[in-house]
């Protein structure tokens, strides 16, 4: 692991910029401290540009699940299904948090849709107490825009795997398979 990231500044009071030296004892330990370390500057940076912010450890996802599931009660037909299923995948945030961590997902994120129906809508995972906490007190935050791009870049994702309405086929695929019940697979269909 690197000693330390130190900051040397000499003889410039007013100075806006700083030098971090990285040492550590293997090349690929600095590799990896420089890249989280351009990370968590990258952050700041965009941050101080878009003030905004929202609560982390997936306090804003389970809030937005929470407000698919209610919408989806007031639509009928296949699109309620589609809301439902939408919720769902906005609960992928946290209990990612919770499988990662070794936490029990199911029991937070059971206690996470309990406090977000009372109204508590900065909840989420909270890493360091293996609990759920109110995380935007605990000032555990992340940037809007970057929540806004994701969900964007998900739902662009999304529509356009459903949007493609033909498969294509290499013709070369198909020609060899094994006779039904003779191997792999299933049988050729016409």
């Amino acid at each position: 692991h690197p000693s330390k990231a130190t900051t040397t500044l000499a003889g410039c009071p007013a100075a806006k910029t700083c030098t971090l030296i990285l040492r550590g004892g293997a090349e690929q330990f600095l590799e990896e401290t420089e890249r989280s370390l351009h990370d968590a500057i990258m952050i700041v940076r965009r941050t101080i540009k878009n003030d905004a912010v929202v609560a982390g450890g997936g306090a804003i996802d389970m809030e937005l699940s929470k407000h698919m599931r209610e919408y989806s009660k007031t639509v009928m037909g296949k699109e309620q299904l589609l809301l439902g299923a939408v919720a769902r995948a906005f609960e992928a945030i946290p209990r990612q948090l919770c499988d990662n961590a070794g936490f029990d997902a199911t029991n937070l994120l059971n206690k996470l849709r309990q406090k977000h129906h009372q109204g508590d809508i900065w909840y989420g995972i909270d890493i360091q107490k293996e609990n759920i906490a109110d995380n935007f007190e605990s000032c555990v935050w992340e940037p809007a825009v970057v929540k806004i791009n994701a969900i964007t870049a998900a739902c662009e994702a999304a529509a356009q795997i459903l949007s493609i309405d033909e498969t294509i086929k290499n013709p070369k695929s198909g020609g060899d398979a094994p006779a039904p019940g003779r191997g792999m697979g299933r049988p050729r269909m016409g």
